[in-house]
């Protein structure tokens, strides 16, 4: 090897590769009153949600009377008891990497 090509390959060897950006996860946590009867909106929910991005995932957790709360990546994104209803399926939506809850329509 002439003295450039050892200085070139020299040169390779130390050059650490890029780290990688790590995965982006979306994880969706909707916390609901049990005694309320809110487990089957839940599971509409998550059915439209998985359908729709299998690849995220989403879990319940039980809450307090009158809870449905969603988070996304651990921060609310919708409040029942701040707005009174249920987000529709369709209010459940991609933007970007992230989820978004449109909290303008309820029920």
């Amino acid at each position: 090897m002439s003295g450039g090509a050892e200085a070139v390959a020299a040169a390779g060897a130390e050059a650490e590769p890029e780290p990688e950006e790590p995965e982006r996860r979306v994880r969706i946590v909707v916390e609901y009153c049990e005694p309320c009867g809110f487990e089957p909106t839940y599971q509409e929910l998550a059915s439209a949600v998985r359908e729709e991005y299998p690849d995220i995932e989403i879990e319940s957790r039980l809450g307090g009377t009158g809870a449905f709360e969603i988070e996304i990546n651990g921060q609310l994104v919708f409040s029942k008891l701040e707005n009174g209803g249920f987000p529709y399926e369709k209010d459940v939506k991609a933007e970007g990497e992230a989820l978004a809850v449109t909290p303008s329509v309820i029920r």
